[in-house]
């Protein structure tokens, strides 16, 4: 067992273990880490625990120290001048006749690495780019495409439910989504409906699905035979979250029942 804390490097992006090797460390607190891209800037969001390591997929990396003052002027100086690379690096794409979308740029703290997102439809050599790029800021370069859900995080938007995105909002984690989500919830398979903003299956389909999946297990099949007192009838509809379903019962009509 560790002591550790989770530490945000990006505001809603995914938060990270790392060692609690200082004193008096507690939510809110600027620090620097160190990561596997290089001295990070970042914010603690959770008091000390202790976790076993043996469970983590990485090595633990330590907190460095409590950031000072100076430090996060200079994080404040690197956001303002990534923001101007991330302008000077869409001017280069168009020039070098690139087909991506570049989303954002970042440096490490200690300025050895200069990061940007791009989303393209396919594959894309960006060699001549990178290349000039690190010829303009003298230091390591670095473009990884991400993913459409990835964009719409980056950017953000109001959802079909009047809400900010949830995935610019608060999902730190992409989780997975299928289309037996839909289906187990008895949502129409309309595209319009069941897609979010970035045109992939919505993240809220997997809020409610367990709730569904537990409840549907004594429910019956849709067109199943049923004997009750008031006769043999048929499963005509279900209401899951309310545990109930509905017999059409010839002579009798529609019956509601509800699983104990």
């Amino acid at each position: 067992m560790e002591k550790v804390v989770k530490v945000e490097l990006k505001e809603k992006g995914p938060s990270y273990y790392f060692l609690a090797s200082l004193p008096n460390l507690k939510p809110g607190l600027a620090v620097l880490v160190d990561t596997e891209h290089g001295l990070q800037f970042g914010r603690i969001i959770t008091d000390i625990m202790e976790i076993d390591t043996s469970i983590l997929k990485t090595p633990l990396k330590s907190i460095i120290r409590i950031a000072t003052k100076k430090d996060q002027q200079v994080f404040k100086k690197n956001m303002l001048d990534a923001k101007n690379a991330l302008k000077v690096c869409r001017d280069l794409a168009n020039k070098h006749k690139l087909k991506i979308s570049v989303i954002d740029a970042a440096y490490s703290f200690d300025r050895d690495q200069l990061l940007f997102h791009f989303v393209a439809d396919s594959r894309v050599d960006f060699r001549e780019l990178a290349r000039a790029l690190a010829s303009k800021y003298r230091t390591r370069i670095e473009l990884r495409q991400i993913g459409v859900r990835d964009k719409a995080k980056q950017i953000g938007g109001i959802g079909s439910c009047g809400q900010k995105l949830c995935c610019n909002r608060f999902l730190k984690e992409f989780e997975s989504v299928s289309i037996n989500m839909a289906k187990n919830q008895n949502i129409a398979l309309n595209p319009t409906k069941i897609n979010g903003s970035c045109g992939r299956l919505l993240c809220c389909l997997k809020y409610e699905n367990d709730t569904y999946s537990v409840n549907k297990r004594d429910l019956p099949k849709l067109g199943k035979k049923i004997k009750v007192k008031e006769g043999e009838g048929t499963v005509v509809s279900l209401d899951v979250l309310n545990r109930t379903y509905t017999l059409e019962i010839p002579k009798v009509g529609q019956v509601r029942k509800t699983v104990e």
